[in-house]
């Protein structure tokens, strides 16, 4: 996905971007009803007062407020409880909730539409044609409305729940995880961990500001490359915590082009979803690890969460053990891409709920079965990264179980 693709992506994920859309096709809408004399020269069969259009136009122009107001203030009381009660990296996925933000930007298109109806209408732009196409397109309002009113208050009753909200993390998770099967180094070739490291004379790109990799522009690279005719190397992945002198990429070329080199990669303060799927492992851990602190005490969502992480692992164990077997062909071959490790995404997804629940035999257990079953299937590297975090969630449950029998029963 090139740069400026990628940024316009999250754009369209704003509530305003919406909300401002809608609020000028309802702005529209009540003008173009003005032209309707013009474009429908026929006579219609009923005769629309103007006291009928503007009472359903006030009735509209008055709920609407008080409608977006109330929802506003619900959806702000739902982002609270999901930040208290699962996690504050959750919370980005609820404000990009697609349904919450079209039923809120058409009640404000819906307001804006019968304010500039009303306006209009008072100054006697509307004709006998014109106020029955106003009157049509009131209609329509208020069926959508209807529509959007139900929909929101089935919508309401799960907003910021717990179920809810971690089924968005693993859906947004096994999004990231098959769009990283489907070009498993972004669309370039395996960088091998010999090449890890810049030569001497290497063109080598720094970050030059501290923030996490959001993105980066693997087209942009591949044109950058074929124009330079030189190989780039990139050591990290988006997700990755950049200092102002960590290494971004470098190539055997010549040192030209270097403000299109740096443009190709997109810092920012906060890391997000699209390109890096060890941030969904991540969340999905810190959902479970919250659950069983002291204040929550919650092994019911710990478990489900392992059961989540369970799902998520196998789509990238069955999907990397399919790779090995047909890799596919790069689509940016002068690429060469630093792939992921087995070992960072066990780390990420088990490691917390291991520590955390080290003492809690039936988070040890489900945790036991979890990694056995994990360890049965995929890549060989795959099965030893489940391994290895099977060994260290015995160890840790060794020194933290304190009964001995509960100890028994996990060992056997």
């Amino acid at each position: 996905m090139t740069r400026w693709r990628w940024k316009i992506l999250q754009l369209s994920r704003k509530l305003w971007v919406r909300a401002v859309f809608l609020g000028l096709v309802g702005l529209l809408a009540a003008l173009a009803s003005v032209f309707a004399e013009a474009w429908l020269p026929w006579e219609f069969p009923v005769e629309i007062s103007v006291t009928a259009v503007e009472s359903l136009l006030t009735i509209i122009a008055s709920s609407m407020l008080a409608v977006t107001t109330f929802s506003l203030s619900t959806m702000l009381g739902a982002f609270g409880a999901a930040t208290n009660n699962v996690t504050p990296r959750a919370t980005p996925l609820l404000l990009e909730d697609r349904l919450a933000q079209n039923v809120l930007s058409s009640f404000v298109g819906s307001f804006i539409f019968s304010i500039v109806g009303l306006v209009v209408l008072k100054t006697g732009a509307y004709g006998d044609r014109g106020r029955f196409i106003l009157f049509l397109v009131t209609i329509a309002v208020i069926v959508m409305i209807v529509v959007m009113l139900m929909r929101w208050i089935n919508h309401l009753l799960l907003l910021g729940r717990m179920g809810e909200t971690t089924g968005r993390v693993e859906l947004a998770a096994a999004q990231a995880l098959r769009g990283r099967l489907e070009q498993p180094w972004l669309g370039g070739v395996a960088l091998e961990d010999a090449e890890r490291e810049p030569p001497e004379g290497a063109v080598v790109l720094r970050a030059g500001e501290v923030g996490y990799l959001q993105h980066i522009d693997l087209p942009g690279l591949a044109l950058l490359a074929d124009t330079l005719e030189t190989e780039i190397r990139i050591p990290i992945n988006p997700g990755k915590f950049l200092y102002a002198d960590t290494v971004l990429a470098w190539h055997d070329g010549p040192a030209e082009k270097m403000e299109e080199f740096r443009e190709a990669f997109t810092v920012g303060i906060a890391r997000t979803f699209d390109q890096d799927p060890r941030f969904g492992f991540m969340v999905m851990a810190e959902i479970g690890s919250r659950a069983l602190s002291p204040a929550t005490n919650d092994a019911g969502t710990a478990i489900d969460v392992l059961g989540r992480l369970a799902r998520l692992m196998t789509i990238w164990g069955e999907g990397t053990a399919r790779l090995a077997e047909e890799p596919p062909e790069p689509a940016y071959p002068r690429l060469r891409v630093a792939p992921l490790s087995d070992n960072d995404l066990f780390e990420d997804a088990f490691m917390l709920m291991a520590r955390d629940g080290a003492g809690l035999v039936e988070i040890q257990l489900r945790l036991r079965k979890t990694l056995e079953a994990l360890g049965r299937i995929g890549s060989p590297a795959f099965r030893q990264a489940a391994e290895r975090q099977r060994a260290l969630a015995g160890a840790r449950a060794a020194e933290a179980l304190m009964l001995s029998q509960d100890l028994e029963r996990l060992r056997d």
